[in-house]
């Protein structure tokens, strides 16, 4: 019985990748928009959904450091509304968007690039970073912070 409880425990285990965005950028298209937008200009589209790749790392292994330039992920994999937002600090100069994946999403995916996408489909924000591996029957919470 014990060994059967910790198998359902080890096999729902929710995996929790907090992005401080060491290599990652708001792209030139995201900038772009909250220029326009502190100008009055346009209004900023809200941020809806959060992508998924595997193309943050090269031949090698090593981490590709993003140029600001980027409009899509390298090899997107998987593209899901964002769960929620809230805001990290009392000034509210920080934003944390959260996206799950579900048991059966992304299963022998090795992802290494994530992006933020708003409501007229720009990516704004986007990271690479080391593999993340998933297994079948595992949960992964991503949640991606905006820090301004």
């Amino acid at each position: 019985m014990v060994k059967k409880y910790w198998m359902q425990r080890f096999l729902i285990m929710i995996y929790r990748e907090v992005i401080k965005m060491p290599h990652g950028v708001i792209t030139e298209i995201g900038r772009k928009k909250l220029c326009k937008a502190h100008a009055g200009d346009v209004t900023l589209p809200k941020i809806t959904h959060m992508a998924f790749g595997t193309g943050g790392i090269d031949p090698q292994g090593e981490v590709i450091e993003p140029t600001g330039t980027e409009t899509a992920l390298k090899k997107e994999v998987l593209k899901k509304s964002v769960n929620g937002h809230m805001y990290t600090d009392e000034k509210e100069t920080s934003c944390r968007y959260t996206v799950r994946l579900e048991k059966n999403e992304l299963v022998n995916q090795n992802i290494s690039e994530q992006g933020l996408f708003d409501a007229e489909g720009d990516l704004v924000a986007y990271i690479t970073f080391l593999p993340k591996g998933k297994d079948e029957g595992m949960v992964f919470i991503f949640d991606m912070d905006e820090i301004f």
